[in-house]
């Protein structure tokens, strides 16, 4: 948790992270209950890991959720308002990326070879990605404007990445799915904050997550340039999604925070 952190800043609010079940999810969900949140429902495709980061909290209650399933989605969002009359705050983690994509990637640097990733990349793996990453951030944001809008308020933050910027060589499926989450978030920003509806996105670079441990070493090692800082810790990249969705951050509408430590400036 942030050593800064404002106790009482979502002070009775009812929240709803996703991806909570780890990485920058999970620290969202920690720092929403530690400032105040009166209820934090913990979503995430693996439920166990979910209820797992909810016991530590006394306000925590989790959910099996696979985002790609706008079905379920629905459902979930509408529970969360059926049991606690409304919701206040959404900030959508989950997402995926392709460790075997990554590994063709590694090798070719290890051999001293560009990438050779998309003559290889497989339908499945293609919408595996887009599935999760993309429909999943459609399926979430749906989902919370239904609710939201019939009361004129609420607060959305989408976690995006700083890929679209820099598109990484040999990732164009990764890269093409935020890129579409950044527009997709900004679209919907346009147009609902007329409801009194704020959406924004953070874009982080590396994080030190389980999507991280699983990056082969020596792609790792490329982020090791000692003129910018290392791996943001999740709770870092937490600091800034509970930025945007408190009222400090009231005159941010469809921004797209970019947090990756000064690898470049977009």
């Amino acid at each position: 948790m942030s050593s800064d952190t404002q106790q009482g800043r979502f002070e009775g609010k009812i929240a709803l992270v996703t991806g909570a079940g780890s990485g920058m999810g999970a620290a969202v969900a920690r720092q929403m209950a530690a400032e105040g949140a009166r209820v934090v429902v913990l979503a995430d495709v693996n439920g166990e890991a979910a209820a797992a980061v909810a016991k530590e909290l006394s306000v925590g209650r989790a959910v099996p959720l696979d985002v790609a399933d706008g079905a379920a989605v629905d459902a979930a969002v509408e529970d969360v308002v059926r049991e606690h009359g409304r919701l206040d705050v959404l900030v959508h983690a989950a997402g995926v990326d392709d460790p075997e994509a990554k590994q063709l990637i590694a090798d070719a640097l290890v051999e001293g070879r560009p990438p050779e990733v998309t003559d290889r990349l497989g339908d499945s793996a293609w919408r595996r990605v887009m599935r999760i990453n993309l429909d999943g951030t459609f399926h979430v944001l749906r989902a919370a404007v239904r609710v939201m809008r019939p009361v004129r308020a609420g607060a959305i933050v989408v976690i995006g990445s700083s890929c679209v910027f820099d598109t990484p060589v040999g990732y164009p499926h990764y890269a093409a799915s935020k890129a579409g989450v950044h527009a997709l978030s900004q679209a919907v920003a346009k147009e609902v904050i007329a409801s009194g509806i704020r959406v924004n996105v953070v874009a982080p670079g590396p994080t030190e997550t389980g999507m991280a441990a699983r990056t082969p070493d020596v792609l790792r090692g490329g982020f090791a340039d000692p003129r910018v800082r290392p791996y943001a810790t999740p709770e870092e990249i937490a600091d800034i999604a509970l930025f945007l969705a408190s009222d400090s951050a009231a005159n941010l509408v469809g921004a797209v925070l970019l947090a990756n430590g000064g690898r470049f400036t977009a």
